[in-house]
């Protein structure tokens, strides 16, 4: 295979492909466990080079893997098959940002939080917003359909957009969709390779939609005695004809690394915390904050804390991402899983992995978007213990397997890639499966685009 990645390295602009060791090590996984090393690494500056490439990758056979920022968490970018990494972190122009138009265009390389800050400045909103959004691409997040806290109201990455220049396997570039906000002309062909994790084509343009920025916004956050108040202060916003942006909840082991880790006092024995973002004008906000503080009021809380504006409600979102580190600080090597339930069933949740933690004796710690049931469940395993791998998955086993019966879903914001192929065929019957690789056939009948995943 060296021998034709050479000829192709003549193909493309000088310092467009690569066989350093350092750059091969440094493109062979995610935050995943796995990793698997290419032969050579691409970094296309133009949608001209990554057609030039597929076609000639379609051609020999060589297998090609598009990779983003690498902050994905369940081995999608790992090439495992070898071949080709496609990096697109030279394509990270922020082509257009049209204030009459509501839309940005963006290579696919552009920083999440980049892009949100750039309109911003034009009174403008890109609401979707991934934890990783100050390190992760417009690429990966549609690569994976990525959500965050604000998919309770303004919904995923797939709703804002618009249009996508795709490169497909053999090299045709098609631009599907468009820039208009309503647009049934065929098929909706765009939105097919939002989610499909690098294996139908590789986007290098997208056309999102922008929303006009809220003027005011407020948080409130809440800690209690137990699970179950906070609970129904999650039905009880909703039941009460409240939708904000977000509604976030943590269980008492994450809350009680991230009191190990910050030393925030209002953490200290707390059980259960909860965070509702809202936001609109300013008159509506501050009305409606003073009504949501009475209905989390009833529940008994220990505490609510007020924050209004963005520097106040930075304040209150910095515990929330303190999270993910807080549990890192434990020592233990944590299992992230983005399960979702139906709303009615996240007592239940809790519950359920309560008793997991006690029957396999291994911490789970649970915190996520409450709002639409999309809970991030981390089994916490010891890296260092000889049985902790077979625990861990055992825990996953059952975890998966209760979601299902739920009518749930094993994976909200992360994909599928390699983590979770094991329950692929639990989560999607015989003829579902049969219609991925129906799709995936049409558009990639050689097979070369992330080879080795779960179609």
């Amino acid at each position: 295979m060296r021998g034709k990645l050479v000829l192709l390295k003549k193909l493309l602009p000088a310092d467009e492909l690569s066989f350093e060791e350092a750059v091969l090590a440094e493109n062979s996984g995610d935050k995943w466990f796995a990793s698997h090393e290419p032969e050579a690494v691409a970094f296309p500056r133009s949608t001209r080079s990554v057609a030039t490439l597929l076609k000639f990758a379609n051609c020999h056979k060589i297998p090609v893997t598009a990779r983003g920022a690498g902050h994905g968490y369940v081995g999608g970018c790992v090439p495992l098959r070898g071949g080709i990494v496609l990096s697109l972190a030279r394509m990270n122009r922020i082509k257009e940002i049209n204030s009459g138009d509501f839309v940005a265009v963006v290579q696919p390389g552009v920083i999440t939080k980049a892009l949100q800050e750039a309109v911003e400045k034009r009174r403008l909103f890109y609401p979707p917003d991934p934890a990783s959004r100050g390190e992760s691409f417009i690429g990966g997040n549609i690569a994976t359909n990525a959500g965050g806290p604000r998919c309770l109201k303004y919904g995923v990455t797939r709703d804002y957009v618009l249009g996508l220049e795709v490169v497909l396997a053999d090299g045709t570039i098609a631009r599907l969709g468009g820039r208009t906000h309503k647009n049934k002309t065929g098929f909706d062909l765009h939105r097919l390779f939002v989610g499909s994790e690098g294996m139908l084509g590789i986007v290098t343009e997208a056309t999102l939609k922008l929303l006009p920025l809220p003027p005011e916004r407020a948080c409130l956050a809440a800690g209690f005695g137990s699970m179950k108040d906070a609970v129904h202060s999650v039905t009880a916003i909703l039941a009460n004809g409240f939708l904000p942006a977000a509604i976030e909840l943590a269980d008492s082991f994450t809350l009680a690394a991230a009191y190990k880790r910050t030393g925030s006092q209002r953490l200290r024995g707390c059980q259960a915390h909860l965070i509702v973002e809202i936001d609109g004008q300013r008159d509506s906000v501050r009305l409606e904050m003073g009504q949501l503080e009475k209905v989390l009021g009833r529940q008994k809380p220990l505490f609510i804390e007020r924050g209004l504006g963005a520097r106040q409600c930075e304040a209150i979102w910095q515990i929330r991402r303190e999270f993910s580190y807080s549990l890192r600080d434990t020592g233990l090597t944590k299992l992230n899983q983005d399960i979702v339930v139906p709303r009615s069933r996240l007592e239940d949740l809790f519950a359920f992995a309560a008793r997991l933690q006690k029957k396999h004796k291994l911490p789970i710690a649970c915190f996520g978007h409450a709002g639409d049931g999309n809970i991030h469940v981390n089994v916490m395993v010891d890296p260092a213990a000889g049985r902790a791998d077979r625990r861990g998955a055992a825990v996953l086993d059952e975890l998966f397997r209760q979601i299902l019966r739920w009518k749930g879903a094993i994976s909200g914001e992360h994909g599928i890639g390699i983590a979770k192929q094991r329950w692929w065929p639990l989560a999607a019957p015989k003829e579902v499966r049969r219609l991925h690789r129906t799709i995936k056939s049409a558009l990639d009948p050689k097979g070369i685009l992330n080879p080795g995943k779960f179609v």
